[in-house]
């Protein structure tokens, strides 16, 4: 039978190997003065944004997970899938980064951006799903308006690279920022479940 455990050690091991594929995006600079590296902020601007992305997705991703009290078959596969959208990631870094974020570059990591988004919340729906409306993730996400305001966020940030490439940026920092403050409604849900366990 499949456990949590190896959910989450699965996850984590996919997520440390897209890390190591981005930063290999860095390479290292010809000459020795700090001229030379001025060519890579760019590149070094998207690979911290995107750093930030995979630790937001790693750190909810635990959280969720600790909520799950039996492994499903659709549960294995909403994780694929949330798996298959953050593995594109290191691409559109790469694209965004080596190309000083151009239009389509933006466009495509906007998008891969948000069917991540998506991805993350069909893994909680479907978590749901499984233990039932009044499971401990059911009632600590609630209406999950910070999950659904990222979504919009990231067609905000599709629609407007075609205009204006820096707004885009911009809400992708908006996002991040957003779920860079701890969430706490998974962590207030588990200890009040032990409390009156």
């Amino acid at each position: 039978m499949m456990t949590r455990g190896r959910i989450e050690a699965f996850t984590d091991g996919v997520l440390a190997i897209i890390i190591t594929i981005m930063v290999l995006e860095l390479k290292v600079p010809h000459g020795g003065s700090f001229a030379d590296l001025m060519p890579l902020i760019p590149v070094f601007g998207s690979y911290l944004l995107s750093f930030i992305f995979i630790a937001i997705y790693w750190n909810n991703h635990h959280h969720v997970m600790q909520t799950v009290q039996h492994v499903t078959g659709g549960i294995l596969w909403a994780n694929m899938h949330l798996l298959f959208w953050l593995s594109l990631i290191p691409f559109s870094t790469g694209w965004v980064g080596e190309n000083h974020f151009t239009s389509a570059s933006v466009f495509l990591y906007a998008t891969i951006l948000l069917f991540a988004a998506i991805a993350y919340h069909i893994l909680q729906l479907t978590i749901i799903k499984s233990h039932g409306k009044h499971s401990i993730l059911a009632q600590a996400l609630g209406k999950d308006l910070k999950g659904k305001a990222s979504m919009i966020l990231y067609l905000l940030g599709i629609s407007s690279s075609f205009f204006k490439v820096w707004i885009s940026g911009i809400i992708f920092v908006i996002v991040a920022v957003i779920w860079l403050i701890p969430d706490k409604r998974i962590e207030k849900r588990l200890k009040n479940n032990h409390k009156t366990v």
